[in-house]
């Protein structure tokens, strides 16, 4: 793996290599957060499973849920990923098996999709497009050696739906290591490089890092000892990431929101589950955690049980007790949770739910989120049949005011 040599008790500066595709970055130390600390780690949260309403016993049903703004139709084969702004990052299926895949983005304000990377920068033929992210100001993007499975991650500045200013490499691995899950918020690109359950590096640490476009360097911000939980991602002001904790006391998992504008330096508040307990999705919404647990512990107490949560230690949790899926995202009061084929609508401050319906004929493939955490405007977006023949055929793309 390109970078630092990285161990629990520190980074060290380390120079980058030069890469064909382009000027690759220098990782700098800075990571402020770290499993040795446990005077910054907060104590693992467990209360009682009654202690919390629940949002189908509790709560009144409303019909009248968010208002639809736009909606449009994409050609079958693309798949949108969250972002927090008006461009909307979209795996493209290529014309041609190459490339594969081509990198694009979404405007919400005139739903135009245009084409961001148009082919690989790897020159090997088996090389692909494997995941994409942006916000407005920033775009990136992994790509990986379907044969080997060594992967490179790229950014670029971003603006009106085109790369702008030099491309970076902002890491290399080899197939030890996963490719990397990467967020972008303002002009950051935040990733996670950590350990394959089935490589040879299994032991090592993961670690966050964090790079602003357009510099050549990137700091890594945040270590788990171990993989983290969930995927980097963005909320307002906060990046929410699910590190290892209290490593030396057994197995937990935090559930952190860091501070953007000094770049994760500072911790705003933290949900550490209980013992065991491995959160599925985490985000948050206004001051509250939006965290989901995809099975049934046998202890753990409240957040040990299968469902999606929303609250905080201090002020309690409501509980939905459904299957959970995608990471939600709402505004203040209300959020929004994907279900199998819908949406629940959660209004805490009023205790009313209610369900946005999924697009007409697109149950069979599924209706997924392009929000995550704090947003005004939920997207979601499906791949829909035809009418007549039953067989997929575009992509609709739906927003919501919340």
């Amino acid at each position: 793996m390109r970078g630092p040599k990285l161990s629990r008790r520190g980074f060290f500066k380390a120079a980058a290599t030069t890469a064909a595709a382009g000027a690759a970055v220098t990782i700098l130390s800075g990571c402020t957060h770290g499993a040795e600390k446990g005077a910054d780690t907060s104590s693992p949260v467990v209360v009682d499973e009654g202690s919390a309403p629940s949002v189908t016993d509790d709560y009144q049903y409303d019909d009248s849920v968010m208002a639809s703004a736009h909606e449009w139709s994409l050609p079958l084969g693309n798949v949108l990923h969250a972002a927090e702004g008006t461009w909307i990052p979209v795996a493209t299926a290529g014309s041609s098996a190459t490339p594969m895949v081509v990198a694009s983005a979404l405007s919400l304000e005139s739903g135009k999709l245009l084409e961001v990377v148009s082919a690989p920068k790897g020159q090997a033929t088996t090389t692909v497009i494997y995941d994409v992210a942006c916000s407005d100001s920033v775009y990136a993007w992994v790509e990986l050696d379907t044969t080997t499975r060594s992967w490179t991650l790229y950014g670029s500045r971003f603006s009106a739906g085109a790369l702008t200013g030099d491309t970076k490499t902002l890491w290399q691995a080899t197939s030890d290591y996963d490719p990397a899950p990467i967020a972008c918020s303002g002009e950051r690109v935040l990733w996670q490089v950590q350990p394959s359950l089935s490589g040879t590096k299994t032991a090592e640490s993961s670690y966050c890092y964090l790079w602003h476009a357009g510099s050549d360097d990137a700091t890594a911000v945040v270590e788990s000892p171990g993989r983290f939980a969930t995927k980097p991602n963005v909320s307002g002001d906060c990046a929410i990431l699910t590190p290892r904790v209290r490593a030396s006391e057994g197995t937990y998992y935090g559930v952190t929101a860091y501070s953007l504008s000094d770049d994760l330096a500072t911790k705003i508040d933290q949900l550490v589950m209980p013992a065991g307990v491995k959160p599925f999705r985490a985000t948050r919404v206004g001051e509250r955690f939006l965290v989901s647990v995809e099975a049934s512990y046998s202890t753990g107490g409240l957040l040990g049980r299968m469902g999606t949560y929303m609250g905080t230690e201090s002020a309690g949790f409501v509980k939905l007790n459904r299957e959970p899926s995608e990471v939600g995202c709402g505004k203040g009061d209300k959020f929004v949770i994907k279900s199998r084929s819908s949406y629940f609508v959660v209004d805490l401050a009023n205790k009313t739910y209610g369900s946005l319906d999924s697009a007409d004929r697109c149950v069979d493939y599924g209706e997924f989120p392009a929000r995550v955490g704090d947003c005004s405007t939920f997207v979601t977006f499906s791949t829909v049949k035809n009418a007549d023949t039953g067989y997929p055929d575009s992509v609709t793309v739906r927003t919501f005011q919340l």
